[in-house]
């Protein structure tokens, strides 16, 4: 009799299990197709927002003067420029990430080809800076200033006419 009772208990148990793992299953494919959706719209972009071509320069578009739309692209350095500059107790790190805005595909094109040139330019007006004006944010307006018409007389001797439109700090850390 106890053998009995005992195969009745094992048998009720067994639906039970298949019913809790169909509701884990179901509940687990609820969850990824949820997580699935929040990433589709958040990381999702329209193309009326912002397009990113294939060699990383992100694009927007914003209406000129004329009424006509032309093209915004971000031209990022490929690396931060990495420099010592000698300060009144000691010497500081400084590491700055910069990114081009230009104009029109053409000037985009114009900066790729020409980012050797252009980290120079950068490299010898960074290097050129004073410690204590870059410890405020007026200096560093300043030497952001200096660096946009470095790179547009550099440009200017090269392609004839400016290229780049700002030049853009996306990272600034002095130690």
């Amino acid at each position: 009799m106890a053998k009995e009772e005992s195969l009745e208990l094992e048998n009720t148990e067994a639906p039970k299990s298949k019913k809790k793992l169909f509701i884990f299953i179901g509940v687990g494919v609820l969850v990824a197709l949820l997580i699935a959706g929040a990433l589709w719209f958040f990381l999702g972009s329209s193309s009326e927002d912002a397009t990113t071509s294939t060699d990383g320069a992100v694009q927007t578009e914003t209406p000129a003067e004329s009424g006509a739309l032309t093209t915004a692209s971000y031209v990022p350095m490929p690396r931060p420029f990495l420099f010592n500059l000698p300060g009144p107790d000691r010497a500081r790190l400084v590491e700055i990430k910069v990114q081009l805005m230009v104009r029109g595909t053409d000037d985009d094109v114009l900066t790729q080809k020409h980012i050797p040139l252009i980290e120079d330019a950068l490299l010898t007006t960074f290097s050129g800076a004073d410690v204590q004006k870059l410890s405020t944010q007026a200096g560093k307006d300043e030497l952001r200033q200096l660096a946009l018409l470095s790179v547009q007389n550099t440009l200017q001797s090269v392609t004839g006419r400016k290229v780049v439109e700002k030049v853009l700090f996306t990272g600034f850390v002095m130690q």
